[in-house]
């Protein structure tokens, strides 16, 4: 009677290598990585960053919804993820960057309308006409919401929580900035003395260390310096 033979491992060391591989890319470099991959890292990822917050703040500016609203912002995080998979890095980093990318994407809008707004806004005082606890009609804990009226008694489209608070009753005035061209709706004046885009500031540099990372590690040696197999 024949022995069954036993499944070969010699293949498992290598399919350990090609998981690895295809999961956090080659990096098949000793010591420091190659400065030249360092630079492009730094390169594509500043350029993604800065693509998609510079796409949220010209929406802003002028006013067109498929900028502002952050949708060309994700195109630009698709076109980062697709460089990083054409140069062959690890498709974590890659989603990592990618996920990294759309949160950039989605909290553009905001800090791009605040850029505007504190470039040409004008501040004028509002009437407050009645306040809720967004806690309960929005969900958004800690935060008042404030119905308003401009100096002409003309309601205003948006409510405000910026400036309002728990201590807010109708009939105060609260200062109010808006944008004389109306692209960009009005928000409540507060005491924060940081610029618009500095919340930007982390989401921005991580996006771009992970693109170094990603970019790092898909170095792969030459086919003729691999050896026989």
């Amino acid at each position: 009677m024949r022995r069954r033979r036993r499944p070969s491992t010699r293949a498992e060391p290598h399919l350990m290598a090609h998981l690895r591989t295809t999961v956090w890319g080659p990096a098949e470099f000793v010591g420091l990585p190659p400065g030249r991959l360092l630079g492009e890292g730094i390169l594509a990822g500043s350029l993604g960053a800065a693509a998609i917050v510079g796409t949220a703040v010209l929406g802003a500016w002028t006013g067109r919804p498929s900028l502002a609203d952050g949708e060309a912002g994700l195109v630009c995080a698709a076109a980062l993820a697709l460089y990083l998979s054409c140069v062959g890095a690890g498709r974590a980093l890659i989603g990592v960057t990618a996920l990294l990318g759309v949160c950039l994407a989605v909290q553009a809008p905001q800090a791009a309308a605040g850029l505007v707004l504190a470039e040409r806004g004008r501040v004028e005082s509002a009437v407050v006409t009645s306040v809720e606890d967004g806690r309960v009609t929005d969900g958004r804990h800690g935060r008042y919401l404030c119905s308003v009226t401009d100096r002409d008694g003309v309601p205003l489209t948006v409510r405000i929580w910026r400036g309002c608070g728990q201590e807010t009753r109708p009939g105060d005035a609260l200062a109010v900035v808006y944008d004389p061209e109306g692209r960009v709706p009005p928000r409540g004046v507060t005491a924060e003395g940081h610029g618009p885009l500095r919340d930007l500031a982390p989401w921005g540099a991580a996006l771009v260390a992970a693109t170094v990372t990603a970019v790092v590690r898909s170095y792969r040696l030459p086919t003729f310096l691999h050896g026989p197999r």
